[in-house]
């Protein structure tokens, strides 16, 4: 048993709620099917196909001790067809992430993309034989049980050194979970985002998230409309140069190569600077010289307000790294740290096996938040108890998830953001879309444009408002289309 030495840490001690039996789950009818009469909104699936794209980085982006070059996207194209014979297509999609979804020391980064790609085999195998006519959100709660079994199984067959994680097997069914989002409101003649209220679902929320939240819907936790625009969280890779001195070779491809460049092309006023974890002189250093560079060129464009986020990605050896990082900010650049809006997942992602790691202290100074960890409600509970005080919210893990997460988050008054997986094309639209509609939240990460823009070329031409940044800002306001918008 874990002793009251462990759990102390910062002076503080983790409140006594740390007991993961005492996790609130919804009721025993969790990811099961219940009998009832179809809707007349309800979908049955017709036909699902699945294919991949392949886009090589114009730069590589170094994040959690990783560098990544390239990105495979799942596609994904389901028909659907009403009780009343209304048809509709759907399509999805999403970079399938291996080196973010399944991090391994044992397992190759080939190896990880593989078990990923013959996942979504198995997965649309799985989801085409689902016979039921049901609300997205149903047929994704009651196929999820599947699809993790059917990764399970999968890592027993190609012998892999680590299974597929819960993180990784979200990442691919969120293509065609966002495919039958899309596909639902088409077939509906309504954006999707007004389908998720009393009229179009056949549960209240505590079918999902447990008895407090007894006649709610999900729509009581969404806008009517979009924002009109949302601010963009421009990346900071963790080797991205900063000042032209730091630049080896120019790419020479038009596109700014430095933060300045940056800032003075797109407007930003908001930076996600991505940090290793592994040195803390390192960590202190480059927030400062980042905070330098952005401060002599927001100055140049009259700006006097701009925010910072920083994300370790899991990296911090424990709560005190983080600790000793922002006295050392407070300490050599207190400005830095009155712009710095939150941190982004500081240690392991595996909260259940590292309880000691409690953020009381960390967010009594600035917002901590989950990302990676947050797969469902109960890590979401768990965070809550170790002190964490918001969440990262990626339509990568499912349009079903984020939704769900999102409506848990904010009936919790956790702090809200919304990221990305180096969203392209269709998977940008529908993050954006996301954020757009979720109450509280005025930012989004959005790197495609930084490091895959080839892969916004057929994109951008019909939404030029989401693909070319101006005043920091993506215009939203245009994500009214059925479907996810993405017209």
């Amino acid at each position: 048993m874990m002793s009251r030495r462990t759990l102390l840490l910062g002076g503080l001690l983790a409140p006594p709620l740390l007991n993961l039996l005492a996790l609130e789950k919804p009721s025993d009818k969790k990811h099961t099917r219940t009998k009832r009469l179809p809707l007349p909104s309800d979908i049955h699936l017709l036909d699902l196909r699945h294919d991949f794209e392949e886009y090589n980085y114009r730069a590589p982006y170094q994040f959690g001790g990783r560098t990544v070059d390239r990105v495979t996207l799942l596609n994904v194209r389901v028909k659907v067809e009403t009780p009343s014979g209304r048809n509709a297509s759907g399509f999805g999609s999403m970079p399938l992430g291996n080196a973010w979804s399944f991090p391994s020391q044992v397992v190759s980064y080939d190896q990880t993309l593989e078990a990923m790609k013959r996942l979504a085999t198995e997965i649309r195998d799985i989801t085409a034989a689902y016979s039921e006519t049901a609300h997205p959100i149903d047929i994704a709660w009651e196929l999820e049980p599947a699809f993790l079994n059917a990764a399970t199984a999968l890592s027993g067959k190609m012998k892999l050194s680590e299974p597929i994680p819960k993180l990784c097997t979200l990442v691919v069914a969120s293509s065609f979970d966002a495919a039958i989002h899309d596909a639902y409101g088409k077939a509906n003649g309504i954006n999707c985002y007004q389908g998720y209220g009393p009229q179009y679902m056949s549960h209240d929320l505590s079918f999902y998230l447990g008895p407090k939240f007894k006649g709610e819907y999900l729509d009581q936790y969404l806008l009517k409309k979009p924002t009109e625009s949302i601010y963009l969280y421009h990346s900071i890779g963790a080797s991205d140069p900063i000042f032209a001195s730091d630049i080896k070779h120019r790419i020479g491809d038009g596109l700014p190569e430095t933060l300045d460049e940056w800032i003075q092309s797109d407007g930003v006023t908001h930076l996600k600077i991505k940090l290793n974890g592994a040195d803390l002189k390192v960590d202190v250093d480059r927030m400062i010289q980042i905070d330098k560079a952005a401060t002599e060129a927001q100055r140049r464009r009259g700006v006097t307000q701009w925010k910072y986020c920083c994300d370790f990605n899991e990296r911090c050896k424990d709560v005190n790294y983080l600790l000793t990082f922002l006295e050392e900010i407070k300490r050599q650049s207190p400005a830095s740290l009155t712009r710095l809006q939150y941190i982004e997942q500081p240690t392991a992602r595996d909260l259940k096996s590292n309880l000691q790691n409690v953020m009381h202290a960390a967010a009594k100074i600035v917002p901590v938040v989950i990302d990676e960890s947050l797969v469902d409600l109960e890590s979401y509970q768990l965070s809550r108890q170790l002190g964490y005080t918001g969440v990262a919210l990626k339509v990568c893990k499912g349009q079903t998830n984020a939704l769900l997460m999102a409506a848990a988050a904010q009936k919790f008054k956790s702090f809200l953001c919304v990221q990305d997986l180096t969203c392209p094309g269709a998977s940008l639209i529908q993050s954006a879309g996301f954020a757009a509609h979720i109450p509280g939240v005025s930012t989004i990460e959005a790197n495609s444009r930084q490091y895959v823009p080839s892969a916004n070329e057929k994109w951008k031409d019909r939404f030029p408002s989401i693909f070319e940044i101006h005043n920091g800002q993506l215009g939203t306001g245009v994500l009214t289309g059925p479907g996810l918008g993405a017209v």
